[in-house]
């Protein structure tokens, strides 16, 4: 079996980096009754504490969060610290039509849900990068 269809792999949570409380309670109660399991961080430096210490299914991030450390950093600190999640990371914007949103999201390659989105846009994108719970 696979490390990717064990069954402890379907019991990992996902990371959700939001830092508007509103959206933040969306997410995780669209996942939650999806199957989901979630974990909150209100900020980016607060999710790379995270990823450093704790596995996920997977990571959800706001491309703009308060502390200096944005959902680009919190990228390209997973592309260099944590391989396993490179390809498990969906961005959520409001600003899909900045020319540098645009430029990371090509760089990146990371699926992007753009704001305000509707919960079942959020679950298709979440089954299609992370799988079924």
């Amino acid at each position: 079996m696979s490390p990717s269809s064990s069954p402890a792999a379907g019991s990992l949570p996902i990371l959700v980096v939001e830092d508007e409380p509103a959206v933040m309670e969306l997410m995780r109660a669209a996942l939650e009754r999806s199957g989901y399991s979630t974990v909150p961080a209100s900020s980016g430096v607060q999710a790379l504490e995270l990823l450093a210490g704790g596995e996920y299914l997977g990571v959800i991030t706001d491309m703009k969060t308060p502390g200096g450390v944005s959902g680009a950093d919190v990228h390209a600190w997973i592309g260099v610290n944590r391989r396993d999640l490179v390809s498990r990371v969906i961005f959520v914007t409001g600003d899909t039509v900045s020319e540098d949103t645009a430029a990371l999201l090509q760089h990146t390659g990371a699926p992007c849900v753009e704001k305000p989105f509707r919960v079942q846009q959020l679950i298709g994108m979440v089954e299609k990068v992370f799988g079924k719970p």
